[in-house]
């Protein structure tokens, strides 16, 4: 067992020396890179910080002017003369270091193999070898698969060795196989084994990133493919590279502050990203703010936190003001860097944009104290623009103004209103203003803001201002009083006769003018007006059924005018209520009726009466047969009610048309009658049609019906 064990740790510092990468044969002239790709550095006690260990060759046959170097273990360093040296005091370290040497011309590793380091125990050992707390498999016999490791990125040559599965007892006639993802699998062929040596190789450069470790199948078989040991696991764990720059997110970022703000406000925070191994300072993170623009009032107005990204204000709260700062927007560089900020570490950068944002510390004042206009009366609109200074931000509540009328104005005349393109205050008159009453107004006004002021502003004498409102005379044309002038009439009163008498009154009583009445809109033509006085007599008959009147209402303008210069005008309305008189006689509807010849129903129609006057000198109707003799031997009317009545015949007659003469009487006082003849035609009826008589009528004459009663006599 102790054989075993000394045969396992020389093989896992081999591989760890096979993971850097061999020593190269000598070329002929300069080839860029280590020079000597293997040293060895012997431990003899803690490490002191800066102490030289060990001096590495490198040579990037260009001058070594832009060559950076990396070691795996962040506690050291190489540094300018290409010395080995402590970043720090170390206590201990791994068996091997890796270090890196890249710059525009080469790129490429070598190994440190630190010796004589004290003896870990065996979990300890686990750990650092990256056996997962595990001893290397051993199958059945003794076949030994110990993990592997492997930096990724390796240049060519390859394949390159990286470590041995060893079979003591394997005989010559064993060979070796290798199975599993990496070898026989996706991705294949990454891993081989040597049949007859069990040395494992890498064929072509890994990316950590991409697959961080592989589990392959290691197993010895005879010629015939019969398994004779295993299969075993082996592990080969991917090295990481610090090949992955931090990359944020976004390129910009955008954060605000208030003015104000107490110094250590949190603005923002900045995160980026890094592909690396997180278990390494590979991938840990260092922020910092490299320039800020513009740079005053401070060039460090920010400040970073390097592990979390918060941005956070560094500049006291007074001089955080958005008012006499020299720009609202502060542009921050902010730069990411590996390998915990590190010189060596790769870094990535990304823009802050923090705003400064507004609160209302400025109360809106007037630009004067004292604002006047001049309206000329009877005129609305805008009189004048109040204009008003504010220094808060113009895109927000704390600067947008709000007006108020606060004194001077009991009959709400005025309305203030607030032009949002310029903040001024419209001052507008809203009911027309009288000269004569008042031609002058002084206006208080105040301004204030949407937003409410911080509790330790307050507005002030000049939030505040005087409008002074001089109102100008015009010649305002008469005014008619009542407007409309409404009288009752009775219609058909003679032509001449007086209607009503208009009343017109000049609003500019300090002006002795005269005013002249005259017609504007007669539309029947019945009336006319008196120039100077003002009455209004008829010109003609008024007739309540005229199609001029609308519900009993007859509708006139006349329009008054002064002697001002210019002239000025009013209108006035007229309306005359016609009451209705009996001047238009009854009449009969319908005009013609129909009856069949053999009806064994004698019922003709049922008329009713229509009159163009109104009750009382209308319905009732009276309506009754003619006064010609002999009507009632043939028909008969009956009253329905106060409006219709039944006809109806008393014998049958033969087809022709029939002229009946009916007398129908209104109500009025005296009352109206009107003759009138209702057709009836009496028809040939069948089923589905029916034959009336179009042509001649028959008067109903006592002739006639004597006739037409002897032909019935006959007929019976």
């Amino acid at each position: 067992m102790e054989t075993g064990l000394c045969i396992l740790l020389t093989l896992l510092l081999q591989q760890i020396a096979q993971a850097g990468g061999l020593v190269d044969g000598g070329h002929a002239g300069c080839v860029p890179g280590f020079q000597v790709k293997n040293y060895r550095l012997v431990y003899s006690g803690p490490f002191q910080k800066g102490q030289p260990l060990l001096q590495v060759g490198f040579d990037d046959c260009a001058g070594n002017e832009d060559v950076t170097f990396e070691v795996s273990d962040p506690d050291f360093r190489v540094d300018a003369d290409l010395k080995l040296v402590p970043q720090r005091d170390v206590e201990s370290c791994g068996p091997v270091l890796l270090v890196r040497g890249f710059g525009t011309h080469a790129d490429d590793m070598a190994q440190v193999e630190v010796t004589g380091l004290p003896v870990p125990s065996a979990n300890t050992l686990r750990e650092v070898l990256g056996l997962d707390q595990k001893l290397p498999y051993r199958s059945k016999r003794s076949l030994l698969v110990p993990p592997m490791i492997v930096t990724e990125n390796q240049r060519a040559p390859f394949p390159r060795i990286i470590g041995k599965v060893i079979s003591p007892e394997k005989p010559v006639n064993h060979i070796f196989r290798l199975k599993g993802p990496g070898a026989d699998q996706d991705p294949k062929g990454l891993f081989t084994i040597d049949i007859d040596t069990g040395d494992v190789s890498v064929s072509r450069s890994l990316d950590r990133e991409a697959i961080d470790s592989y589990q392959l199948e290691v197993s010895t078989t005879d010629f015939d493919g019969n398994v004779i040991e295993g299969p075993a696991i082996l592990v080969i764990t991917v090295i990481d590279q610090n090949d992955n720059r931090p990359i944020f997110k976004e390129s910009r970022y955008t954060g605000e502050v208030l003015e104000g703000s107490p110094t250590g406000t949190t603005v923002m925070t900045m995160t980026a990203f890094d592909a690396d191994d997180p278990g390494t300072d590979n991938a840990v993170l260092r922020y910092n703010i490299i320039r800020q623009s513009p740079d005053k009032p401070s060039p460090n107005m920010f400040y970073i936190d390097a592990e979390r990204g918060d941005i956070v204000t560094v500049i006291s709260p007074a001089l955080l003001d958005r008012e006499t700062l020299p720009t609202t927007t502060y542009e921050l560089e902010i730069v990411a860097k590996d390998m915990a900020g590190s010189e060596v570490g790769l870094t990535g950068t990304a823009t802050a944009t923090i705003t400064i944002t507004d609160k209302n510390d400025h109360a809106p004042e007037f630009t004067h104290p004292l604002f006047e206009a001049r309206v000329y009366e009877g005129s609305r609109g805008v009189v004048v623009n109040l204009t008003v200074d504010d220094r808060d931000d113009p895109a927000t509540g704390a600067w947008r103004a709000i007006y108020s009328i606060i004194s001077g104005d009991p009959k709400r005349s005025f309305e203030i209103q607030t032009n949002p393109d310029n903040n001024e205050g419209m001052l507008s008159v809203v009911k027309p203003l009288d000269y004569e009453t008042t031609a002058f107004h002084t206006l208080l006004i105040r301004v204030e803001n949407e937003d409410p002021l911080i509790p330790d502003v307050g507005y002030g004498p000049s939030s505040t201002a005087t409008v002074h409102v001089t109102v100008e005379d015009v010649n305002e044309g008469p005014v008619f009083f009542p407007d409309p002038l409404m009288v009752t009439r009775m219609e058909n009163i003679p032509m001449g006769s007086f209607v009503a008498s208009l009343n017109a009154t000049d609003p500019d009583i300090l002006e002795m003018q005269s005013i002249r009445y005259a017609v504007l809109s007669d539309p029947a033509g019945w009336l006319s007006v008196n120039p100077v006085r003002g009455t209004v007599n008829t010109s003609a008959s008024l007739d309540r059924e005229s199609p001029y009147v609308q519900a009993n209402k007859y509708t006139a303008l006349f329009i008054a005018t002064d002697n001002g210069t210019p002239p000025a005008t009013g209108t006035g309305t007229l309306i005359i209520h016609l009451e209705d008189y009996n001047d238009n006689a009854p009449f009969v509807v319908p005009s013609v009726a129909q009856v069949c010849e053999d009806a064994s129903d004698m019922n003709v129609a049922v008329v009713g009466g229509r009159d163009k006057d109104l009750p009382p000198n209308a319905a009732p109707f009276k309506i009754e047969l003619g006064k010609q003799p002999g009507l009632d031997k043939t028909w008969k009317v009956t009253r329905l009610n106060s409006t219709h009545s039944q006809i109806m015949l008393l014998h049958s007659l033969k087809k022709a048309n029939y002229q009946l003469p009916l007398l129908i009487t209104d109500s009025g006082v005296p009352p109206l009658s009107n003759s009138t003849e209702v057709k009836v035609q009496v028809c040939i009826c069948t089923k589905t049609k029916r034959y009336c008589s179009s042509a001649y009528s028959h008067r109903t004459s006592l002739v006639v019906l004597l006739a037409t009663l002897l032909l019935v006599l006959l007929c019976l």
